[in-house]
């Protein structure tokens, strides 16, 4: 695809192109990269017309907020410093890009609703085996862990929430241990918390991601607060900032308590050891 970006704008292009290197096809990089209509057989469209279909095909079928935010910055390209485009950098979520770009937060919640239908849909006709039961194997717990890294913020991670729970509950450090797949190079990691063992069915592509997955197992089995994204933020992350600020035990429990309440009304599900976090055991 070398030069296609500095000479492809429309799909004519693409068949000139095509004849000038004298092959039976090329791959077009750049220029669909910067504007996918340029495959388009009736010619492009304005840009900002693309990045408002793009963001509704992100939202419809619940793409990744750090993927769709990726590929909006490409499209945007020089434009980046543009209101758009600042606002669209400042975006931390998908929702926050639909609601800035489209001013769609209707759309946003039908579509999240829809999703969740369907997904209901789903698990219902979803063998058991297929699902979040734990599988044990050799002492060690495991079950598949999908598409996790979308659910937590950037500041809270799995393995952060099994490290907080292990300093409350005064366990020791949690340990991680790792193989590697020799056939493809893909990596599965054991999590090891409070003597038992922890780890998922599927495989990962980084022992980073290995890691941060045998700890959504730990979390998951243990019915620990997930933390997942709320807009007032993860609890967890309210409990670390008191501690480094210092505050007394008292003044702790009170923020905390009202960190606790903000997540009921954001629908996050509280378990025993969620309210054990809370009140700071």
């Amino acid at each position: 695809s070398g030069g296609s970006h500095d000479f492809i704008k429309s799909y004519e292009d693409i068949e000139t192109f095509k004849k000038a290197c004298g092959t039976t096809s090329v791959m077009v990089g750049r220029a669909a990269m910067w504007n996918p209509s340029v495959l388009r057989k009736e010619g492009p469209l304005p840009l900002d017309d693309v990045i408002h279909a793009y963001i509704r095909y992100a939202v419809k079928y619940d793409n990744s907020q750090h993927n769709t935010k990726y590929c909006l910055c490409q499209m945007l390209r020089d434009q980046l410093e543009s209101p758009l485009g600042k606002q669209l950098y400042a975006c931390q979520s998908l929702e926050e890009i639909s609601c800035n770009a489209l001013g769609g937060e209707v759309f946003v919640q039908q579509t999240k609703k829809s999703i969740s239908l369907r997904r209901a849909d789903v698990l219902r006709g979803t063998p058991p085996s297929c699902a979040t039961v734990a599988v044990m194997t050799k002492g060690v717990s495991r079950f598949a862990v999908p598409r996790f890294r979308r659910e937590y913020p950037e500041n809270v991670t799995p393995k952060a929430v099994v490290l907080e729970w292990c300093r409350h509950s005064k366990h020791g450090q949690p340990q991680y241990t790792t193989e590697q797949r020799s056939e493809d190079r893909f990596f599965r990691s054991v999590a090891v918390v409070a003597g038992k063992k922890y780890s998922t069915i599927n495989w990962e592509k980084s022992k980073k991601l290995a890691e941060q997955a045998a700890a959504v197992v730990c979390v998951e089995s243990l019915g620990l607060p997930s933390m997942k994204l709320t807009r007032e933020g993860s609890k967890l992350s309210a409990v670390s900032n008191k501690r480094k600020r210092g505050a007394d035990r008292e003044q702790q429990g009170e923020e905390v308590a009202e960190v606790g309440q903000g997540a009921k009304e954001t629908d996050v599900l509280r378990t025993p050891s969620a309210r054990a976090l809370d009140e700071g055991e």
